[in-house]
């Protein structure tokens, strides 16, 4: 399971990275986006640049969690599960997270 986090973790650091007008840590910063529960981000408010954003970030993150899912042998709920446990953990103070469907700012 440790391996599992690991993997995780590395993967989150790989794909949180991309090339975009607008980027996952300038949108954390000012707020527009958030991590979930589920390992995916969500838009904290709404634009079609943010969603752009989301929706990228997520589909790669989900190709790397299925992959960690087949080499472990273990359900993408589970990975998906444990990725956002981690997500939300490491997730600074002032930055959003969405705890029980309400976004509270960390």
């Amino acid at each position: 399971m440790k391996q599992v986090v690991t993997l995780v973790v590395f993967a989150l650091l790989i794909i949180c990275q991309p090339a975009f007008a607008l980027n996952l840590q300038e949108a954390k910063a000012q707020g527009l986006v958030g991590e979930t529960a589920t390992g995916y981000l969500a838009p904290v408010k709404e634009s079609p640049e943010v969603q752009e954003l989301v929706d990228t970030i997520n589909a790669r993150r989900k190709v790397h969690y299925q992959k960690i899912s087949s080499r472990n042998k273990t359900s993408l709920n589970a990975v998906e599960q444990l990725a956002g446990k981690k997500a939300i953990e490491k997730t600074p103070a002032g930055q959003f997270i969405n705890v029980d469907g309400s976004w509270i700012k960390k």
